[in-house]
């Protein structure tokens, strides 16, 4: 995966489709990004993409391959995603299933529960120890052609019908569309709900050992094979990631949101230090994602104290959030995530923002910034009100027009300013020291040979210093351009 600064977007989030998509980082962000990981474009169902109905089309209402080559042709490398857990209830496969019942080719295409539960059904011993994130059992009773009546594995929404991996002809239809998606142009794939994708009865059903690896391994060597990499996606507790990481996969750092929430409210950084010291190498981090800021990530980085204390500086500090937007009024039913912009996380304070931002770039791995952060984003209150749909405080779609205003204000100025530095600086293709430091200060350097680039922190005073050198390793000095002034939290 190429060093530098990825963006996350849905394909219509910067200017309605994949050819303002395209305009919009020509235009405004070609030195910035390296790379694009392009959020479902494919033809779905339900869940903004999240139920694909299969993966050999762009939803025309996106635009179509050429749009993706044109990204390619920009010289950005292109994330796509698989969603190895489920299909949609619309696809092919499952509308025959329903039509012809026990006589459709895809009978076992899907997990049904009188086939994978000993006996046909599953206990409630069975299902109380089922991980699942939301207040409903992890099934739907449908009534299949024939009349048959029979429970269908059903993980997230109705529209999400779960895989059977133990069933040679979907493992053949998530290889087919592996190596297409790759010789479409994805240098990497992430397996979008991949823990969830090892079920077996007697078990938890999420991150089962050892099938998980097998099911790892399976899918890694089909995409490499095709000249990509892939990228699991889990939310969980830490170890889950370093787990991954010492069998050399690529993971996300998703404590690092609720960790530098920490920091900077509390202005205390010691937690992040910790974390900085052990965390995983070969990462992307993040900030912000298309779902909420992620709280079962830092359990055991952060006290339960810390992090109930996090979460009330975050509705106390921030701007624009109320706790109602993360129930079930607002359509939340998960309750390990805040939904939140990071921005108004942060109060919409430039200076606190911006020192965010710099501590995820100076951070082991790879940046990925998702579009609404890349343009300091506020929550979004009256899409939420429209839609009832507490994700949608973080979802604004932008028009181009938009885009080129949100650009004008100062702290997205020195934002994008930031991330072209990150993108192009060689310092960060070498070495990361987290250098011993005051107690309230993080200090970060990054050394490749002659280049340096060297961050100090300091969450005491609420202000940061960036210094590198130039051009063939000449003397360090401090990028002004990038100076902040102390935040208001």
């Amino acid at each position: 995966m190429r060093n530098g600064c990825h963006l996350i977007s849905y394909p219509d989030s910067l200017g309605g489709d994949l050819k303002s998509l395209n305009r919009v980082i020509g235009t405004h962000f070609q030195d910035a990004l390296v790379g694009v990981h392009i959020l479902p474009f494919y033809p779905s169902s339900a869940d903004r993409g999240f139920a694909p109905l299969e993966y050999g089309r762009v939803a025309p209402e996106f635009g179509d391959w050429d749009d993706i080559d044109r990204l390619r042709s920009q010289g950005i490398e292109l994330t796509f995603d698989f969603m190895i857990n489920h299909l949609s209830r619309q696809s092919p496969q499952f509308q025959d299933l329903l039509a012809r019942g026990s006589d459709s080719p895809y009978k076992e295409f899907f997990i049904r529960f009188s086939q994978f539960w000993p006996g046909g059904e599953a206990s409630e011993e069975d299902l109380a120890q089922i991980y699942t994130r939301k207040p409903r059992p992890p099934y739907q009773e449908i009534e299949l052609g024939g009349g048959e009546k029979e429970k269908i594995w059903c993980t997230f929404d109705e529209e999400q019908i779960d895989l059977n991996l133990a069933n040679p002809e979907t493992r053949r239809f998530v290889e087919k569309n592996l190596t297409a998606l790759c010789r479409r142009g994805a240098q990497t794939i992430r397996l979008d709900a991949f823990a969830y994708a090892s079920k077996r009865p007697g078990t938890n059903c999420f991150f089962v050992e050892p099938d998980v690896w097998e099911i790892l391994e399976w899918t890694a060597k089909t995409v490499e094979a095709a000249g990509g990499e892939v990228l699991p996606e889990i939310h969980e507790h830490y170890t889950i990631q370093q787990k991954l990481a010492d069998r050399g996969y690529w993971v996300y750092d998703f404590a690092l949101p609720m960790l530098l929430l920490q920091a900077i409210y509390d202005r205390n950084p010691a937690r992040l230090k910790d974390w900085l010291r052990i965390c995983p190498r070969k990462q992307i981090t993040t900030l912000d994602t298309h779902d909420g800021i992620g709280v079962v990530d830092v359990r055991d980085l952060l006290s339960d104290e810390e992090i109930e204390r996090t979460k009330n500086n975050l509705f106390t500090k921030g701007a624009n959030v109320k706790r109602i937007y993360n129930t079930p009024q607002y359509n939340n039913l998960d309750i390990y995530q805040v939904n939140c912009t990071y921005y108004s996380a942060l109060g919409d304070d430039d200076a606190a923002y911006l020192l965010a931002r710099a501590i995820q770039f100076f951070a082991p791995g790879i940046p990925q910034i998702y579009y609404v952060g890349m343009l300091a984003g506020r929550n979004d209150i009256e899409l939420l009100e429209t839609t009832k749909n507490g994700r949608d405080i973080n979802r604004h779609s932008y028009t181009e027009e938009e885009v080129a205003a949100e650009l004008k204000r100062p702290g997205v100025e020195r934002l994008r300013e930031l991330m072209i530095f990150r993108s192009t600086h060689p310092a960060f293709e070498g070495e990361f020291l987290l250098k011993e430091s005051p107690d309230k200060t993080v200090m970060i350097e990054w050394r490749n040979g002659a280049d340096r680039a060297l961050l100090t922190a300091d969450l005491g005073s609420g202000r940061y210093r960036i210094e590198a050198t130039g051009p063939e390793g000449e003397g360090l000095s401090e990028l002004s351009a990038l100076a902040n002034d102390e935040f208001g939290l």
